[in-house]
């Protein structure tokens, strides 16, 4: 094998190890999203891949990194600048592995205020509601809001809780 196609390969490898670590943070991303069907295969998926992804990414970074200091001797300008730019992603998986953009997306409500049952007005009869009780008081959360917030905190009965829909 000549010197061309070997670093025609090795180009490749490292498109190939950019592309598969910015998809394993970004499928999760895309598959557990508010609003959007998701089946028990799809957040299986999305489990399996953000529980490894905090390996997987700096793996892939180093052997992206180790791929452009092979790569940048004997390479243009330009494609130096190639070589910077792919490491971009890379590094952005490896960042973005370590955050949990689920709590990004399903903040509990901020400062949300209660009532008595006989008081509310913007609660229908036929709506559901998210029913907790504990030491005999007993507090309900519409749906509705909680269909965006997913969360929401508060003490019920003398006891913190977290209640989420």
């Amino acid at each position: 094998m000549n010197t061309k196609t070997k670093r025609h390969l090795l180009w490749l490898a490292l498109v190939a190890i950019v592309v598969a670590a910015f998809a394993w943070v970004f499928v999760p991303v895309w598959t557990i999203q508010p609003f959007k069907a998701q089946t028990p295969g799809g957040v299986s998926l999305s489990y399996t891949l953000r529980s490894w992804s905090t390996l997987v990414t700096p793996v892939a970074l180093a052997l992206a990194a180790l791929l452009v200091v092979v790569l940048w001797r004997g390479t243009r300008w330009w494609m130096k600048v190639a070589l910077v730019l792919l490491l971009v992603p890379a590094v952005a998986a490896t960042w973005f592995a370590q955050q949990n953009h689920f709590e990004w997306m399903f903040k509990p409500l901020a400062q949300s205020a209660y009532v008595a049952a006989d008081k509310v007005d913007f609660v229908g009869d036929d709506e559901m509601v998210l029913a907790v009780e504990v030491n005999g008081d007993a507090v309900a959360y519409p749906v509705r809001q909680l269909a965006y917030h997913h969360v929401v905190e508060d003490t019920v009965g003398g006891l913190p809780v977290v209640s989420t829909y």
